[in-house]
């Protein structure tokens, strides 16, 4: 095992991680830029380097500094927790040849599965179901970009490469309407991920989003931790997920959860991943892996008793998977909550003082986060400042406790989603459960403020 880690990232996810690290009896090295000064794991900190100003470039997002920040303190390993460098495959490679151990995937496997074109092809190989569409890049030939969108039949999505976070797509519905939007989505591609190519796919109608936890070591073990649903999604984010997906057969979760495991061995990959999934009509469709921890680990970490970041440092430390699949259970459901500093139904950001903070507790509630009383939000990041996440036996005793822990939460001196928490709870389509990815938006065009 490790005796130090340096953990390459803020918010949450860096508490989350530094918790992990202290259960494992390891030494975390936490770095923050000067926005982050007053952050709660900078606080508990044992080691904490500042490793530049509150723009991301400078810091979060800055390799030579975060490489300098490790060799300065005498850490083995990085953990980037998700976000920022985290899906780099040049940054692992750095790290790597910088004498360092990356706690996540080889920098081969990050850049196969961070281009979609690329991971798509690889699934395809592996016998992972893929969503129709062009099986590579889109030529430049508007003859034959007509043609691909023939044979798999509108609408089409044309969608980036080198994309993520719900950028880089673009629906088509008519052939009239086709060239010019491949040529728009190539230039945002180009300029957004520095990655022109473009590929085309199948637009679902009304899918759920089902993602499989995975879990692999070096030694080509690899197990998959279930399913969650993240369905209730805004442009593309997700805002709340849950743990197992309702109304999914379990054969149908173990017959695709099978084949990510065969795909991971396939490939080589080492760590935690998240293969996504378009769900429709029964069938399952990958759209993409995460070749890191999700922000959603919390409700599989709960139904199945499993510490996926603590297996993450296990894993990069060398060591085996401590279980095997047949000793996997799914036991009762999860629900999370994404808690956010925006207006509830405008969603503009909400940075500042927080004046007053109470989270709830009782039986099945957790919250991470790294907020505290008189914390002051920075307007620098992205506007997640915690997650709200409660287990039950049954989904309906999950959601009977996260409105109670909803409407426990107390959080004054700037706006938050809580308030729009408190209304999908008592969602009669979301309490039924299985809503379709494009709901969230549906409700809120309908619940206008």
């Amino acid at each position: 095992m490790f005796k130090k880690i340096l953990v390459a990232n803020r918010g949450e996810i860096a508490l989350r991680i530094q918790r992990a690290c202290r259960e494992l009896g390891v030494k975390a090295v936490m770095v923050y830029s000067e926005a982050d000064k007053e952050a709660k794991y900078v606080k508990l900190a044992e080691e904490a380097v500042c490793i530049g100003p509150a723009a991301s470039p400078l810091s979060y997002l800055n390799m030579p500094a975060i490489i300098s920040a490790a060799e300065v303190t005498d850490a083995e390993a990085i953990h980037p927790g998700y976000g920022f460098l985290s899906e780099n495959a040049d940054f692992a490679e750095r790290v790597e040849k910088s004498g360092f151990q990356f706690i996540g995937p080889t920098p081969e496997s990050i850049r196969i599965m961070g281009d979609k074109v690329s991971a798509k092809q690889a699934m395809i190989r592996a016998g992972v179901p893929c969503v129709p569409g062009s099986e590579g890049e889109l030529p430049d030939d508007p003859v034959q970009i007509r043609r691909i969108a023939k044979a798999v039949g509108y609408p089409v999505i044309i969608k980036a490469a080198g994309g993520g976070g719900g950028r880089g797509m673009r629906v088509v519905h008519t052939e009239a309407a086709l060239i010019n939007a491949v040529q728009m989505t190539k230039a945002e591609a180009g300029a957004a991920f520095g990655n022109p190519a473009v590929y085309m796919e199948k637009f679902l109608q009304n899918p759920r989003h089902i993602e499989i936890q995975i879990l692999a070591d070096k030694f080509k073990n690899a197990v998959y931790l279930g399913e969650r649903d993240c369905s209730m999604q805004r442009r593309h984010q997700k805002v709340i997920e849950e743990a197992p997906a309702p109304g999914i057969p379990r054969k149908l979760i173990d017959k695709i959860g099978e084949r990510c495991v065969a795909a991971c061995k396939k490939i080589g990959y080492r760590g935690a991943g998240t293969f996504e999934f378009l769900f429709e009509n029964g069938e399952f469709y990958f759209i993409e892996m995460n070749t890191r921890v999700q922000v959603e680990h919390p409700v599989t970490e709960w139904v199945t008793g499993i510490d996926i970041v603590k297996t993450q440092i296990m894993v990069a430390a060398g060591e085996k998977l401590p279980f095997t699949q047949r000793q996997i259970e799914i036991r009762g459901h999860a629900i999370e909550c994404r808690i956010n500093a925006e207006d509830p139904f405008k969603f503009t950001p909400s940075p500042g003082r927080v004046t007053s903070w109470h989270m709830p507790g009782g039986p099945g509630v957790r919250v991470d986060s790294h907020v505290y009383n008189n914390y002051f939000v920075p307007p620098n990041y992205d506007s997640m400042i915690g997650k709200l996440i409660v287990h039950g036996d049954t989904r309906e005793q999950a959601l009977a406790r996260m409105q109670t822990a909803l409407n426990e939460t107390v959080i004054e001196g700037i706006n938050t989603n809580v308030p729009l928490h408190r209304e999908l709870m008592v969602d009669a389509k979301f309490m039924q459960g299985g809503t379709n990815i494009h709901y969230l938006e549906h409700w809120l065009s309908q619940h206008k403020r």
